[in-house]
């Protein structure tokens, strides 16, 4: 009996260390609340045309981040086909992908593209970015492979 205790605690061990790698992995761009897009409603960007903030009554987790939704509709839509909607490099700054950086990106500053969302830092980093997406979009799909799971602070290093 104390050898399956002791099996179960260290499988138990095992999970929570893995569920907290992925917890603190770095792929999506979260607080450390876990929230994804300081709340914005990934879905509104293609329905709605505009920068929705989502309930907190509306929420759905995926990949370990909890998006908020302005409604029900847009919350299953987002469990049907979460891929969809996620934000390109995991919501962080595109044009900081581009650039080899991890980045917040800012939910109000955002462009689709191709039926991808896109988000940026700022307003005149996403005129920049503006000036040759196609361009940027390749730069940061390309670094994007290299830096996904590894923390902003170790990219400014």
């Amino acid at each position: 009996m104390n050898k399956i205790k002791s099996l179960l605690g260290g499988m138990a061990l095992s999970v929570a260390i893995a569920s907290s790698a992925l917890a603190a992995g770095v792929e999506i761009n979260a607080s450390s609340t876990g929230l994804a897009m300081q709340g914005y409603d990934p879905v509104a960007y293609f329905t709605e045309g505009e920068a929705t903030k989502g309930s907190y009554k509306i929420t759905a987790l995926h990949d370990d981040a909890l998006y908020r939704f302005a409604s029900e509709e847009h919350k299953a839509a987002f469990e049907a086909n979460p891929e969809a909607y996620l934000p390109a490099y995991g919501g962080y700054c595109a044009f900081g992908a581009a650039m080899g950086f991890k980045f917040d990106g800012d939910p109000t500053y955002w462009r689709i593209v191709d039926n991808t969302l896109y988000l940026n830092l700022s307003e005149d980093i996403q005129q920049r970015w503006e000036g040759d997406i196609p361009g940027f979009i390749e730069k940061a799909s390309a670094n994007w492979e290299t830096i996904a799971d590894k923390d902003p602070a170790e990219l400014q290093q």
